[in-house]
């Protein structure tokens, strides 16, 4: 018996729809004073299927004690669809939720996924990678639904791929909830006289995959937080709320207070007035992500290294890098001689290949000054 078990999890399927389900009872009867027991029947088809049932137990506990599921519906599903034995016993084991889901749920959701990406072996890559991004939503009809009035907005399917892939919950919110969120950002444009709002709310959607996922009441708060409390222009703060600025739209309201604080002291006393300030933020905005202590280290270090403080006011975005790359950077230039008030420190902001690449000509230029200096 329990080898034509296996047979049967191994035969290809075309459709899921078509498999039973059978439920399964629990091993024995719990009393009204003892924990629910997990179903033993339903441990022992996992363990055979390969899933980590400690992770299982760690993430959704709930749904090894269900008398109902369908794993192996699930199975043959995924394996119709290309996923290997591997991938759906990993996908199992970090969203157990899964194998609650029908037969008919699981054919609708893929239709539904499929109008947005290209083929099956993509679904099962990002399935794969994020099994939630699938499996947390249980409504068909809403997710369908928030696909379309996202389409109506002018979301590109990239956009509409890359929502799925990595801000899934856009699609657990119902329609009305996402529909505030593109008034509030519509609103926003327009308080600072801007002509296009369906254009500047596509924008910051498109910038920010995260703004369906917050509240209403935090962007609001923050974009009226930084637009008095730098006294932008609405030329400025349609720019900045347009650009790099939409990354800071949804970060916490008291730690985005806490870093612009600390940031315009730090610079205060580096000799730096508001317009610096200023300038600083609408240069590069995300540095209000870094917290105050790690921001005043990386500041210390850059000054400690012969860094001026308005060169770092123009160049933000080097204190992106960590607190240990930055001092390894500055202890390489300064060992080929660097002058970084005649140079700038443009060379810090680059990738480490870009940066490498730098270190080799400045130490061949290095070397050919000396055999220069040696002819002569």
């Amino acid at each position: 018996m329990f080898q034509r078990q296996i047979l049967h999890f191994l035969r290809p399927v075309c459709r899921c729809a078509s498999l039973p389900v059978t439920s399964r009872p629990c091993s024995s009867k719990p009393s009204n004073h003892d924990p629910p027991l997990e179903n033993e029947s339903l441990l022992e088809n996992l363990s055979v299927m390969g899933v980590d049932l400690a992770s299982a137990r760690k993430r959704q506990p709930g749904v090894l004690r269900k008398l109902l599921t369908n794993e192996q519906g699930l199975a043959l599903f995924l394996k119709s669809k290309g996923a290997d034995q591997e991938t759906i016993a990993s996908i199992i084991s970090r969203f157990p939720r899964s194998i609650t889901r029908s037969c008919e749920h699981l054919e609708e959701r893929w239709r539904l996924w499929r109008n947005v990406f290209k083929s099956d072996a993509e679904v099962v890559g990002i399935l794969s990678r994020s099994p939630e991004s699938f499996f947390r939503s249980s409504d068909n009809k809403n997710l369908e639904e928030n696909i379309a009035f996202l389409m109506t907005l002018g979301i590109t399917g990239k956009d509409l791929h890359r929502l799925l892939t990595t801000a899934p919950r856009t699609f657990s919110n119902s329609v009305a909830l996402n529909r505030n969120m593109v008034e509030l950002l519509k609103s926003v444009c327009l308080s600072f006289d801007g002509k296009d709002p369906e254009r500047f709310a596509q924008t910051v959607i498109s910038r920010n995959l995260y703004v369906f996922i917050r509240s209403t009441n935090r962007i609001r708060a923050n974009v009226e937080f930084l637009s008095r409390s730098l006294r932008l222009s609405n030329t400025e703060a349609l720019g900045l709320f347009q650009s790099h600025g939409t990354q800071i739209l949804d970060v916490s309201h008291e730690s985005l207070k806490k870093n612009f604080q600390s940031l315009r002291t730090k610079l205060g006393s580096l000799g730096c007035g508001a317009e610096d300030f200023k300038r600083m933020i609408l240069n590069y905005s995300p540095v209000l992500f870094v917290s105050s202590e790690r921001l005043n280290e990386k500041l210390d270090c850059l000054m400690d290294g012969g860094i001026l403080a308005q060169q770092v006011v123009h160049k933000p975005k080097v204190l992106d890098f960590s607190i240990s790359c930055i001092r390894q950077r500055l202890q390489d230039l300064h060992g080929l001689g660097y002058d970084f008030q005649k140079s700038g420190i443009a060379v810090l902001d680059t990738s480490k290949k870009r940066f490498l690449a730098k270190l080799e000509r400045l130490s061949s230029a290095e070397n050919e000054d000396f055999n220069t200096n040696r002819s002569v």
